[in-house]
């Protein structure tokens, strides 16, 4: 099979060493074209100097697989790929897409009778390693052009990835993912933060992480991460109290509105980021004011 991957970036360009390293033909572009020329040296991948030409160097029917980020730069390239491709190539969007987003691109390729997969991605910068967890929404008929390139991206071929329903089933099955993982992360680090905070017991935290891994009912992969991160550093100081939100958690709580679907731990992990990320903190600071006016507890000014 020979495919292009569009987007080299820490997840597309190790997507495409480990499609090459398992016998796929992967065409590679990206905008930048040192990393382009380095898997092309290291991995054998074949190089293309633009998407045009990444379409050119491949037979139909084509399969284009797109690693980029969500929003404009994905729009932007499934309008050039809908000119640049015919009826029977596939597109994939391997990005975080919103999946309204993706029935909407997968409806206005079809005019032309291109394909339409989108598939949640899943394993971070342990993929090449360990595979991809690969949640693929589309017709039958366009997965199965891919389903090649998802048994090399996946763990086995047989397991870690799936055909998970239509056309934005597979983005919407990564949304959901991805805000199930804010409310375990959210609760991990109140956890760990409860025992830092119990001084007397002097708790080795990384002592504690390690015993949980084994047979504990919340051993998980994110708690080996936790792990293996406690044991270089528990104090965290040179770590900045700053998380970032990805679109797929805000999206998340959205959709838990649309449904009327209660979704509170999700919905808070959200809010506890959003908190992470306030600089100015004006609401903490109207709290402490409203204490002040009824109650006439000390204010702290600023700097004390």
């Amino acid at each position: 099979m020979r495919m292009a991957m569009i987007g080299l970036g820490k997840m597309g360009g190790n997507m495409a060493r480990r499609l090459c390293r398992g016998g796929i033909e992967v065409v590679g572009y990206n905008r930048s074209p040192e990393i382009v020329n380095a898997l092309a040296a290291e991995e054998g991948m074949v190089p293309a100097g633009a998407l045009r030409e990444a379409v050119e160097k491949l037979t139909a029917p084509r399969v284009v697989w797109l690693m980029l980020p969500s929003g404009a730069p994905t729009e932007q390239a499934i309008e050039e790929l809908n000119a640049l491709l015919e009826q029977g190539d596939v597109i994939v969007d391997g990005g975080n897409s919103n999946y309204h987003d993706s029935q909407r691109r997968g409806a206005t390729v079809a005019k032309a009778g291109i394909g339409y997969v989108d598939a949640g991605t899943s394993g971070g910068i342990w993929g090449l390693d360990n595979g991809y967890c690969l949640m693929v929404g589309g017709a039958r008929d366009a997965v199965a052009l891919v389903e090649p390139a998802l048994k090399v991206l996946a763990p086995a071929p047989e397991r870690g990835w799936a055909h998970v329903g239509p056309v934005g089933a597979g983005h919407f099955t990564k949304m959901i993912h991805n805000g199930i993982e804010y409310g375990m992360m959210q609760a991990m680090a109140e956890g760990f933060a409860l025992m830092k905070g119990k001084s007397e017991f002097n708790l080795d935290l990384a002592q504690i992480s390690e015993l949980w891994r084994h047979s504990s009912v919340v051993r998980s992969w994110l708690l080996d991460l936790t792990a293996d991160a406690l044991k270089q550093d528990q104090q965290l100081d040179d770590i900045a109290p700053y998380v970032p939100d990805s679109g797929e958690g805000r999206w998340t709580v959205v959709e838990s509105i649309d449904q009327g679907t209660a979704a509170p731990v999700l919905s808070l992990a959200l809010s506890m980021r959003f908190t992470s990320q306030d600089e100015e903190g004006y609401d903490f600071k109207l709290l402490s004011m409203m204490r002040n006016a009824f109650g006439g507890h000390a204010v702290k000014k600023a700097g004390e």
